[in-house]
């Protein structure tokens, strides 16, 4: 039920809506007196509108919103923040090289700019859809503390980073275009050379996504936008037609790169055409004859034929599919196949109907045809099917807007994405990215990771979700990894992939913050600063914030030992060794250096002085010169 207004109608408002509904376009965004973004009128534009001559005024084509070059600082600004492990929530840890983030993905991509700068293969996110009811994040730039206190649906307990932007906002699209900006500006630096990025989008932003992406990518790296049918049939109500379908945007980081073909896995109907099998596997044919090809000398020779004559296409009617040279090499490897034809169109040297007719073979094994840009809907399915998924593993439903296993399998397979390879997701959601990465690998022994990225959402309290324990989206997605990786061993008993994962947590800094001038401290602030280190933060919270300050993977194998009453970490066989100890001794120092890591950390309270941190690097020039040592 609607609250009565109490106040005098907004007549600049209504006549906005009027102009707006008689010239849509110049319909846009500003910023009013107190700062806030409301609906407003391109008055330049508005001239044009109402003038049969040119307008004088600068012409530039630009896509633009308020808040934009805000935008673009926030992906350049530095945090203070870092990644804490959590290894009681992991699956595996100290083999597993998957990760499972919880925080802003912001701040996630940020913290991931070294570790992981040009080594993430494949990109696949579906970000919230802006449909007028959905929460998305709120960044610092956004809109003010005040302002966002007074409209956001925030989550208080993470830290207030969501809101829900409802289409009666000024800031509608200028917030979602604001958001995902930064993010991709982030992502796309993660990318390797040849990286792929797919984002799943609906009707509500895809035209402000795809310029987005133009921009960031650059418009030459645009691969296609599929399109992927969500569900069935149209409604009973309504007067418009049902939209039953989304979009999914790809592009590359430098598409010239791209040298493996891209390969559309076959569907069930069509793997029903490879009826037909040799030495070689199943397969079917194809008409070496085209009727849809223009003629060309190159592509109408003659074929001898089993029976000793020579046949070729009709004159000036079609060619042969191949050039002389490819039908000789498909003829040599067996792919050519002569069927006897009382209907053949080909002609004999003789001017008579050929009593053959001619067919390639292609293999179901073989490379196969390019994928169209509709995703075929019995290899991908639709939403049904992820809610099946996810309550057969759940015995509930528990997620709306989750995308089939078999969408993500599909893309990675059609990308041809190395058995190798880093996939990333960060709107990780119900985690379908992992449970498909899981999946294929299963099938086809591959050794893919994934690196997912979550906000903790808090679940609502009312829904059964909440009650069957899942208090936020992040226990949804790491229970369904630990069901899913359950079921598909069950599924596939001798099949060997990593079903483990390892957790970590956006925080703050693991320094202590000084924000006191000199003659601002007393003895208590004095007794405080005696480390530099938070005391809560633990060796590991120490090591993985020097994982992300050295730029190394956050996956790889470490061991913790005892050297002489210190506990000494060894990341990676000697990338990194790292002892955080007060007061290390000189020969646990020297053990150390004759390990010959490439880097060596330990923290400012691990020596009693000055001569001490200089008899360190003295010790390291003379054992293990190539050492990089730092302190924290």
């Amino acid at each position: 039920m609607d609250k009565m207004r109490m106040e005098s109608v907004d007549i600049t408002d209504q006549n906005i809506e009027k102009i707006g509904a008689l010239f849509p376009n110049v319909i846009t965004e500003a910023k009013d007196e107190n700062g806030k973004l409301t609906k407003a009128i391109n008055f330049e534009l508005l001239k044009q509108q109402l003038s049969k001559e040119i307008v004088d005024g600068d012409e530039v084509y630009e896509f633009t919103w308020v808040g934009k070059k805000a935008a673009i600082v926030e992906a350049n600004k530095p945090i203070r923040k870092t990644l804490r492990p959590c290894k009681k929530e992991s699956v595996n840890w100290d083999t597993t090289e998957n990760l499972y983030i919880e925080g802003d993905n912001l701040e996630v991509l940020k913290l991931l700019q070294e570790s992981y700068l040009g080594k993430v293969k494949m990109i696949y996110i579906d970000p919230p859809y802006n449909t007028g009811n959905d929460f998305i994040y709120e960044d610092d730039f956004s809109i003010t503390r005040e302002d966002y206190d007074e409209n956001s649906g925030a989550i208080d307990e993470y830290g207030d980073r969501l809101f829900r932007n409802t289409d009666s906002n000024g800031r509608f699209h200028s917030d979602w275009c604001s958001m995902i900006y930064s993010r991709m500006t982030l992502a796309r630096n993660l990318l390797e050379k040849d990286g792929i990025l797919f984002v799943s989008i609906d009707d509500n932003e895809q035209e402000n996504l795809k310029r987005i992406c133009d921009e960031i990518f650059g418009e030459d790296n645009f691969i296609t936008q599929f399109i992927w049918r969500r569900s069935g049939t149209g409604g009973l109500r309504g007067v418009f037609p049902i939209t039953t379908h989304e979009y999914i945007l790809a592009y590359s980081k430098h598409k010239t790169a791209i040298t493996q073909k891209w390969m559309a896995p076959y569907s069930e109907s069509s793997s029903k055409a490879f009826n037909n099998s040799d030495q070689n596997g199943a397969f079917k044919t194809q008409a070496l004859y085209l009727t849809s090809l223009k003629q060309t000398p190159g592509q109408s020779y003659y074929i001898e034929l089993p029976d000793g004559t020579y046949a070729r296409p009709p004159e000036g009617i079609g060619s042969w599919r191949y050039i002389e040279d490819t039908y000789k090499k498909e003829l040599a490897s067996g792919k050519i196949l002569f069927k006897e034809s009382k209907n053949s169109p080909l002609i004999t040297k003789e001017g008579k109907h050929a009593a053959y007719n001619i067919y390639t073979k292609q293999y179901i094994d073989s490379d196969g045809s390019n994928p169209a840009s509709i995703l075929p809907e019995d290899v991908v399915k639709q939403t049904r099917a992820a809610r099946a998924e996810l309550k057969h593993l759940f015995g509930q439903d528990i997620f709306d807007y989750a995308k089939p296993t078999n969408l993500i399998k599909f893309l990675i397979e059609m990308a041809n994405i190395e058995n190798d390879s880093i996939i990333l997701d960060f709107f990780s959601g119900s985690g379908t990215t992992a449970h498909s990465i899981m999946q294929l690998n299963a099938e086809d022994s591959g050794s893919r990771k994934y690196i997912l990225v979550q906000l903790p959402e808090k679940n609502d309290e009312s829904s059964a979700v909440y009650k069957a324990g899942f208090k936020n989206i992040c226990e949804i997605g790491k229970e369904r990894i630990r069901r899913a990786a359950k079921k598909i061993h069950e599924e596939h008993p001798d099949a060997k992939f990593d079903d483990g994962f390892r957790v970590l947590k956006v925080d703050e800094s693991n320094m202590t913050d000084v924000y006191y001038s000199a003659d601002s401290y007393d003895q208590n602030m004095l007794n405080q600063l005696e480390s530099n280190i938070k005391s809560d933060r633990t060796d590991l919270d120490l090591l993985f914030g020097c994982l992300l300050e050295w730029g190394l993977p956050l996956s790889m194998p470490y061991v913790s030992e005892d050297i002489e009453g210190c506990k000494v970490h060894t990341y990676n066989d000697g990338d990194l060794i790292a002892c955080f100890d007060n007061d290390i001794p000189e020969h646990v120092i020297k053990e150390i250096a004759k390990r010959k890591p490439l880097r060596a950390v330990f923290r400012d309270s691990g020596f009693k002085g000055s001569p001490e941190k200089i008899n360190v690097g003295e010790t390291f020039k003379l054992l293990s010169p190539d050492t990089r040592v730092k302190i924290i």
